[in-house]
């Protein structure tokens, strides 16, 4: 039995990640900044989950979160770092403000978590950092600029992480979800009011034209994320979805076709012996 701390457990695939991790015997500390939408797993599982407030913006909230996590069950074995919502907007379009509220929320909050977990885990030598992505990290589409950038970034940090962590006996894994059947495009999405009417045909306006069907199950993403944390040897990259993955290996390859046909160029720059 483990202990999972899973931040955005309100809804969408925090929520199903909250109720499989139960359902497979695993104590959960089950966090979100609206603990009312927590209320169903505190009544069935009052003595394996521990319902706690955490704004992911808040240092003192995520510090008290991993601390009263750390007291009642003796340690995290599993931190998920899921709370996270969309934005969009043509890159001119971006507003400073919220571009810096979805960095704070989906880039800077993740990092503090990590931050504050990392203690008991070492002392420990146990213990996986889940971080939650989007194969939007991977290929950008119009509108989705800064959500990407910043789920990029948390790839980029996890990347660096997991090589300083892994000799301690701890992992990390990175999942890169597709389109899911979640709050994502609705509640979870933000919109920034400044629009620019040259870029109305590329995004379609809503943002959504280049946005593949949610066909994803959050059901099914739990339960392989489950399996993947599980395993002997936890992967380091998790795609979810077979748009994801069409996505994924479609972008492979394009970029790999860049780099052989530019490669006179890289050679080039290389000082003379």
């Amino acid at each position: 039995m483990s202990t999972w701390f899973i931040t955005g457990a309100s809804s969408g695939l925090g929520h199903a990640l909250a109720e499989s991790a139960l359902a497979a015997g695993h104590q959960v500390i089950a966090t979100a900044r609206d603990t009312e939408a927590l209320a169903d797993l505190a009544s069935a599982h009052p003595d394996t989950v521990v319902v706690l407030p955490l704004d992911v913006t808040d240092h003192g909230s995520i510090l008290s979160a991993v601390a009263q996590a750390e007291n009642r069950f003796d340690g995290i074995d599993v931190l998920v770092n899921n709370a996270g919502y969309g934005y969009t907007a043509a890159v001119e379009e971006g507003e400073d403000e919220d571009v810096a509220r979805l960095f704070a929320t989906n880039f800077f909050g993740p990092v503090a978590l990590v931050k504050a977990a990392l203690p008991g885990m070492r002392t420990r030598s146990t213990g996986t950092i889940v971080n939650i992505s989007s194969i939007g990290a991977r290929f950008p589409i119009p509108g989705g600029g800064y959500y990407s950038a910043a789920k990029a970034a948390l790839e980029g940090l996890s990347g660096a992480l997991r090589k300083e962590i892994e000799p301690l006996g701890l992992h990390v894994v990175v999942v890169q979800p597709g389109s899911f059947r979640t709050d994502f495009r609705g509640r979870s999405a933000d919109r920034s009011s400044r629009t620019i009417d040259a870029y109305d045909a590329v995004l379609g306006r809503t943002g959504d034209g280049q946005l593949s069907p949610q066909r994803g199950e959050p059901t099914k993403a739990a339960a392989a994320i489950i399996e993947a944390v599980d395993a002997a040897e936890p992967p380091r990259l998790l795609v979810l979805g077979t748009d994801a993955l069409e996505g994924f290996r479609r972008t492979a390859a394009t970029e790999a076709d860049d780099v052989e046909s530019f490669e006179h160029l890289t050679r080039s720059t290389d000082a003379t012996p």
